[in-house]
């Protein structure tokens, strides 16, 4: 988590310079509103130019234009409320790109690590070897359910060899505890799902809400300007429509990794329950053994 908040914290500090600190330059270097009106066609007389067409200028106003339609030109023109929602959008995808990182190395080492439990634990040594090795270890959830379950099945027998009635309340006792350890450990490997799961659900609404507050700015410009041309409108509908591609891009990877680790959850789930199921058989088995 410490990895977390570095990575948002200067996220949140590099957006916030870039909508505080550049967007009055960009402000300021604004083109006008509107180009001014030429005198009537009747008023003025033709003649043939006395100078070569420069044909360059063209070229310069296609490649501002194009400039000025860059994610970049975007998000600095665009309105403070859009803005906002951008820079939400912006944050809330590093985060998750960050969290899905973590996550993706965590389950793979988790993997391993229930692979190697496993194959130690039907190796043939005794449980109380197992349990003297993997007492000090916390960071392999199939270890702590087994020194869990294991510790309780121990305490019945502190003072000497206990009756078979006390043995099955020992039983009973230490499937409770690898019960409970079984819930914390998946809280454990489920910490951080729900900020991807609230990231698909309501970042493409961000970007909605972004592209709706856009629109509106642009037919108020149609509305001040009396002008429905493409150079009037086009800006304000394409900063709206980066809003909404923003959402969709904080959404879907959030969502395609969120089904797969709650995928990857369940399997280790699966796995822990299994194990408590197979340490209460050894258990059980011992118990005959010492009842007989």
């Amino acid at each position: 988590m410490t990895f977390l908040r570095a990575v948002a914290a200067a996220l949140t500090a590099f957006v916030l310079v870039l909508a505080l600190g550049i967007a009055p330059t960009m402000a300021q270097a604004r083109p006008p509103s509107a180009a001014p009106t030429p005198p009537p066609a009747e008023s003025q007389t033709l003649g043939a130019p006395t100078q070569a067409v420069d044909l360059t200028l063209i070229g310069a106003q296609s490649s501002a234009m194009d400039q000025a339609f860059t994610p970049w030109a975007l998000f600095l023109r665009a309105d403070i409320v859009v803005k906002a929602a951008m820079a939400i959008l912006l944050i809330a995808s590093f985060w998750s790109w960050a969290l899905i990182i973590q996550k993706w190395i965590a389950y793979g080492g988790l993997k391993r690590r229930f692979d190697k439990f496993e194959q130690t634990f039907w190796s043939g040594r005794s449980l109380d070897d197992l349990y003297q090795q993997y007492v000090p270890r916390t960071e392999n959830p199939l270890a702590v359910l087994f020194v869990a379950g294991l510790r309780e099945w121990k305490r019945a027998f502190e003072h000497g060899t206990p009756a078979p009635a006390a043995l099955m309340g020992a039983r009973d006792r230490a499937q409770k505890a690898m019960a409970v350890t079984i819930q914390r450990e998946l809280t454990r490997i489920e910490k951080g799902l729900g900020f991807l799961a609230t990231v698909g659900s309501t970042a493409p609404f961000i970007g909605l809400f972004g592209t709706v507050w856009g629109i509106m700015n642009s037919f108020r410009a149609i509305a001040a300007r009396h002008d429905t041309t493409l150079a009037v409108v086009a800006p304000g509908i394409a900063e709206a429509l980066f809003a909404t591609a923003l959402g969709l891009l904080a959404a879907i990877p959030a969502v395609v990794f969120y089904n797969k680790f709650v995928n990857d959850a369940s399997g280790f789930a699966g796995r822990l329950d299994n194990f408590a199921e197979e340490l209460s058989a050894v258990l059980s088995r011992q118990l005959d053994e010492r009842s007989r």
